[in-house]
């Protein structure tokens, strides 16, 4: 059954300060709300106030409310007035995120079968949804992000869009196979990207989960450190102007290098930054709480920049060496002792017991 849209669309007169743009859209961008109205009052106090800051639905558990056409530009995705972000996605907001429970867990289901509705008339598959993290880095969807489940709610995108009779996803340009670096090249230079949307990666890595972003035509980094072999195939290591690094296809079908390479035969090195359980004592137990199906584990006390190293299911037990305040979470965070190891949960998702 088709889902209708309430309209409540922002005037014209507006279009300047909510939606600058005519627009032809490429992508659906998924978003959390980050707090518990509903999609009414999130449209009507979007369409009202006279900030920027624009979507075109917000979804909860009953209805579907829309506030811009979607052949309008919205400032939803924190990239720029010309970011790709902005100007060539459809934003869909995601109600009741921030206490989560039933009520999210249905606005969720329901912006899930309404995406895919969305792709459907498009003749899209499933790789044109992004989430709002890879336009600016924003840690959003936040509930999604914090329990670890994007790949999953891109899966449920995905049966959603073959129940409907729509596209199958796009495979990946690169082959998806990844296995530890075995030989590398010193490279000077820098590096373009010949197509839009090329992804990029945390590690080397061909997975969707280490996937921290993408580039356009024309755009790229400009130091390339080396070239390594990931799988069966080449990613250049890579630096931005501030100096993180990332990895991306050395594949010269989809970018440009200019400088010389030089053979080498020395392996990179990788770290970990997880503590071994000898210098972790328990001191007790949590409880985890308040996730729709699991709390993820980060490497880190900063849900902004860590790393994901796993997930405990919702209900479980995990055992604590303390906490601690971190980063970017005013709840703090709870240090496990996870497969023997340190790592961190939200403080928001665990109940000492």
């Amino acid at each position: 059954m088709t889902i209708q849209a309430r309209q409540m669309l922002v005037s014209p007169g507006k279009y300047p300060i909510k939606g600058r743009y005519a627009m032809t859209a490429e992508y659906i961008t998924f978003h959390n709300t980050a707090n518990d109205a509903s999609a009414n009052n999130e449209i009507s106090y979007m369409r009202n106030n006279n900030e920027t800051v624009s979507y075109h639905f917000a979804v909860d558990d009953k209805e579907v409310v829309q506030g811009l056409p979607t052949n309008r530009s919205a400032f939803h995705c924190g990239d720029g007035e010309y970011g790709t972000g902005n100007r060539k996605s459809i934003g869909v907001e995601v109600c009741y995120s921030k206490s989560g429970g039933e009520r999210y867990r249905k606005a969720e289901a329901l912006a899930i079968k309404f995406i895919a509705q969305l792709l459907k008339e498009r003749g899209w598959g499933v790789e044109r949804v992004k989430k709002h993290q890879e336009w600016s880095g924003k840690y959003c969807p936040h509930r999604v992000l914090d329990e670890g489940r994007w790949d999953e709610v891109k899966t449920a995108i995905a049966a959603e869009l073959k129940a409907l009779g729509g596209k199958s996803t796009t495979p990946n340009p690169t082959n998806p196979t990844a296995s530890s670096p075995s030989t590398s090249s010193a490279v000077s230079g820098s590096l373009k990207s010949k197509v839009n949307d090329l992804r990029f990666y945390s590690k080397p890595s061909w997975e969707d989960k280490d996937v921290v972003g993408t580039v356009n035509k024309g755009i790229g980094f400009p130091t390339v450190v080396e070239k390594v072999k990931v799988g069966s195939a080449y990613q250049y290591k890579v630096k931005n102007s501030k100096g993180a690094t990332y990895y991306i296809t050395a594949s010269d079908k989809y970018v440009d290098v200019t400088g010389s390479v030089k053979t080498s035969t020395s392996a990179p090195k990788t770290t970990s930054t997880s503590s071994s359980s000898s210098s972790n004592k328990s001191v007790g137990k949590i409880k985890i709480v308040g996730v729709s199906s699991a709390a993820i584990v980060m490497d880190k006390p900063d849900r902004n920049s860590s790393k994901n190293i796993g997930t405990v299911k919702l209900g479980s037990t995990i055992s604590i060496s303390g906490s601690v305040k971190g980063k970017n979470n005013s709840k703090g965070y709870w240090e496990v002792i996870y497969s023997g190891k340190r790592g961190y949960i939200s403080g928001q998702f665990g109940s000492k017991i």
